[in-house]
């Protein structure tokens, strides 16, 4: 009978993390239903891959992460301190199995999760252009401000404020740098994941969306009294809808030159979208040449003091 009721309440822990894991289970569901969770909602090409291998990596390491706590909870329900019918040898050792399954194993898991990881890292390189239906990639020169996104085509001489249009099933290649800021996180979830604009620098990010919609986009990362706010809307649309936006564009009066630039540059938080006709062609160029002519003077300034 004593065995039979130490035997019942050594499976009471087990027992209780199932029913704990299954009700966190089920209140996330609940919590996520009818839930647009942008992670675990991807619109395009890298996201839907980027989520693919969100999913392989967490339950190839909850394969091994669950059983480990059963073990866990078990061995310390088991030798509790006031379970005096729990067998104590301190002199024993642990066998040649034993330890061998506690290093094979999880080599085993990294080896796997390294051979799906490795070439994933290589294949979504963001740098990397991304062919689709052999269109040539449309560029977008973005820039971060305080606290707010320009965008500027310079194939169709057009600009936007916290607004940026693409046409689907078309690599976007988004040439990332900064003005006036130290550094702030491009990131569109719903698109693929996040890199960051810096001064006198420029990152490239491709993505592609396959599907028409609008996707909202921020920093995702503290940047300062404005970072709330710093968000844009991502509109993906047909070919034609594309083209057709940016004839309408130019009838605008509004133009971006530096005058109008120099005003994008003070700070301003919860900035409206803003729409321009026409850009200055080697606007792009001269922000960052500002910023190595900078650095350029500060390092002849310290030699000659030197």
């Amino acid at each position: 009978m004593t065995q039979h009721k130490n035997k019942r309440s050594g499976t009471r822990p087990v027992l209780l993390l199932v029913a704990g894991l299954a009700g966190l289970g089920t209140t996330i569901l609940m919590l996520l239903a009818g839930v647009d969770v942008r992670l675990l909602n991807p619109k395009g090409v890298i996201a839907d891959q980027q989520l693919w291998l969100m999913l392989f990596s967490f339950f190839l390491i909850m394969t091994i992460a669950v059983p480990t706590l059963f073990v866990l909870y078990s061995f310390a329900w088991k030798y509790r301190e006031s379970n005096t019918n729990a067998p104590y040898d301190p002199v024993s050792r642990t066998g040649k199995f034993s330890v061998a399954t506690m290093w094979v194993l999880p080599t085993i898991f990294m080896i796997l999760l390294a051979l799906v990881m490795w070439p994933a890292t290589q294949r979504l390189e963001p740098k990397k252009t991304i062919a689709a239906d052999g269109k040539p990639p449309l560029t977008v020169q973005v820039v971060a401000m305080r606290w707010k996104w320009l965008f500027i085509y310079p194939e169709q001489n057009i600009a936007t404020v916290n607004y940026v249009h693409i046409p689907v099933d078309r690599s976007i290649q988004f040439e990332l740098t900064a003005d006036e800021v130290s550094m702030s996180s491009f990131w569109v979830p719903h698109l693929g994941g996040q890199l960051y604009a810096m001064t006198g620098h420029v990152n490239t990010l491709n993505l592609v969306a396959s599907e028409p919609g609008q996707y909202p986009g921020s920093t995702a990362e503290i940047n300062g009294a404005g970072f709330a706010g710093m968000k844009f809307t991502v509109q993906a649309s047909s070919t034609e809808d594309f083209n057709r936006w940016v004839q309408d564009m130019k009838t605008s009066s509004d133009m971006l030159d530096a005058s109008e630039y120099n005003k994008l540059l003070k700070p301003s938080e919860n900035h409206p979208k803003v729409l321009y006709s026409a850009a200055d062609p080697g606007l792009y160029s001269k922000l960052l040449m500002k910023y190595t002519g900078s650095q350029k003077h500060k390092i002849e300034h310290h030699e000659a003091g030197h």
